[in-house]
C-alpha cells in the first residue's frame, strides 16, 4: 500500500512540473525534488522506519518545494503543505499522517526547526547538497534563480560570502548526516573560502595617479576626523570566530568518528576469536585423543585468540572518572565541562552553574574545548595502540597455529 501511494505522488508531481513550466526556477526544478527524495530514502532506510514513519517522508520530500509553482518563494512551504493535504485527502490518507507531512514540509523552512526524527530526516534531505561533489554547480544554478526572481543581479563575490556563512552555521540534525555529510560540507567550505580569498587578492585596486584637486572639494579635516572607520576589526573577529568553531566541530567530530571505528575493529576481533574458540572447544577434544600431538597447536591456536579476545576488550573497555569539579576549578579556569566524566555525580544546579561560567567567557570556552579535544585523542591513541596488538598478535597467532596443525597432520598423523 505504501509503495503504491508513494509511486502515485511521484507520479502527480512529475505532472505538477511538468504542467506548470518555471523556466525562471533553475534550481527547485523537478531534478531537485528527486534528489530530496533519494536523499530521504537513503536516511529511512539506514533508520530502518516502519511503512506509515516512511510513508511520511518520502510524501512529504515529494511535496516540500511544490509550492514553487504556484507563487513566489516566500510561505512556498504554506502552499506545499496545501497541495499534499489536498492530494493525500483524495486518496483517504488519515488526518493524522497529513498533519506528520505538512510538520516535515514547514520544518524545511529557514532556519530548519525540526521537532522530530521524521523531520530531521527530510531537514537534512534538504540540505544533502551542502556536502555534494557538485555543491558548485548547484550554487550556480540557484545563484541564477535569484537573480530570475528578484531581477537583480548577485555579484559572485557576494553570493560565495553567502554561502560560507550558511556552510559555517549550518549543522545536520541526524547522526548519520553528521557522520557522513561533516566531510564533504567541511571541504566545500575550505574551497569557497580559497576561492574568496584568490578574488580579493586579485581585485585589489593598483595605485592611481595623483589627481587635481579642486581646493573647494577639499573636505574639512576636523569633520574628517569625526567620522566613523569602518569597523573592519569586528567583521574580521566575527569571521574568526566563525573559522574556529569550525575547527572545533570538524577535529570532534573527526575524534567521534576514528573512536567509532577503532570499537568496531575491536567487536570484530571478540567476535570472531569467540566463534573460533567455540568451535575450537567443542570438535578438537575428540581428535587430540585421537593424536596427542595436537595438544601444541591448539593450546598455541586458543591462547592466541584468548590473548587477541583480552586486547580487544582491553581497546573498548570504558574509563570513568570521578565525576566532580570543584567550584575553585571553574573559577580556575580548570574544570572541563564537556566530558560526561567529570560531571555525572554533580546536581544538576551546580552543572548549570558551571556551563553558565563557561559560556561568559570565550577564552575559558576555547580553552575547554582544546582540552576536551586533547584528551580525546589521548583516549584514541590508546584505544589505536591496543588494537594494534591485539591484531598483531591475531596474525602472527594466527598463521603460527595454521602452520602446526598443517605440520602434524603431514608428519605426526597416524
Amino acid at each position: 500500500m505504501t509503495a503504491k501511494l508513494v509511486h502515485q505522488i511521484e507520479t502527480h508531481i512529475v505532472q505538477a512540473f511538468a504542467n506548470n513550466p518555471r523556466p525562471d526556477l533553475t534550481y527547485h526544478t523537478l531534478v531537485h525534488t528527486q534528489g530530496v527524495v533519494h536523499a530521504a530514502e537513503q536516511l529511512a532506510k539506514h533508520y530502518k522506519l516502519d511503512e506509515t514513519e516512511e510513508l511520511v517522508v518520502l510524501a512529504a520530500a515529494w511535496f516540500h518545494d511544490v509550492g514553487y509553482l504556484s507563487g513566489p518563494p516566500e510561505n512556498h512551504e504554506e502552499r506545499s503543505t496545501e497541495l499534499a493535504a489536498q492530494f493525500l485527502t483524495e486518496q483517504g490518507v488519515s488526518v493524522g499522517i497529513i498533519e506528520q507531512v505538512k510538520g516535515c514540509i514547514r520544518a524545511t523552512k529557514l532556519p530548519q526547526s525540526p521537532r522530530n526524527r521524521l523531520e530531521e530526516i527530510l531537514c537534512d534531505a534538504d540540505m544533502f547538497h551542502l556536502a555534494s561533489e557538485d555543491y558548485k554547480d548547484k550554487q550556480k544554478l540557484l545563484r541564477k534563480e535569484k537573480e530570475n526572481l528578484t531581477g537583480v543581479a548577485i555579484s559572485g563575490s557576494e553570493w560565495r560570502q553567502k554561502n560560507i556563512a550558511l556552510l559555517e552555521t549550518h549543522e545536520y540534525f541526524t547522526k548519520y548526516a553528521r557522520n557522513h555529510l561533516e566531510e564533504g560540507r567541511a571541504t566545500n567550505l575550505r574551497r569557497l573560502k580559497e576561492k574568496q580569498a584568490e578574488k580579493n587578492t586579485d581585485s585589489k585596486p593598483e595605485a592611481k595617479p595623483a589627481a587635481v584637486v579642486n581646493p573647494q572639494s577639499v573636505v574639512n579635516p576636523e569633520v574628517a576626523a569625526t567620522e566613523p572607520a569602518p569597523d573592519k576589526k569586528k567583521n574580521k573577529d566575527n569571521k574568526s570566530d566563525r573559522g574556529i568553531e569550525t575547527m572545533f566541530r570538524t577535529t570532534s567530530s573527526n575524534h567521534l568518528r576514528l573512536s567509532e571505528i577503532a570499537d568496531s575493529k575491536a567487536n570484530i576481533m571478540i567476535s570472531v576469536n569467540s566463534i573460533m574458540v567455540s568451535i575450537l572447544v567443542s570438535i578438537l577434544p575428540r581428535r587430540i585423543e585421537e593424536n596427542p600431538n595436537l595438544m601444541m597447536p591448539t593450546a598455541l591456536f586458543l591462547t592466541t585468540s584468548v590473548l587477541t579476545i583480552v586486547f580487544a576488550i582491553l581497546a573498548t573497555r570504558p574509563n570513568v572518572t570521578q565525576g566532580t569539579f570543584s567550584h575553585e576549578d571553574i573559577l580556575q579556569k580548570k574544570g572541563n565541562l564537556l566530558f560526561f566524566g567529570n560531571f555525572h555525580r554533580m546536581s544538576l544546579g551546580e552543572y548549570e552553574w558551571g556551563i553558565q561560567e563557561l559560556m561568559q567567557d570565550s577564552r575559558y570556552l576555547y580553552d575547554t574545548m582544546t582540552r576536551d579535544i586533547y584528551y580525546l585523542g589521548l583516549v584514541l591513541a590508546k584505544k589505536y595502540k591496543l588494537l594494534r596488538v591485539a591484531y598483531t598478535i591475531f596474525m602472527f597467532g594466527f598463521v603460527t597455529s595454521i602452520l602446526a596443525f598443517l605440520t602434524v597432520f603431514l608428519f605426526f598423523s597416524k
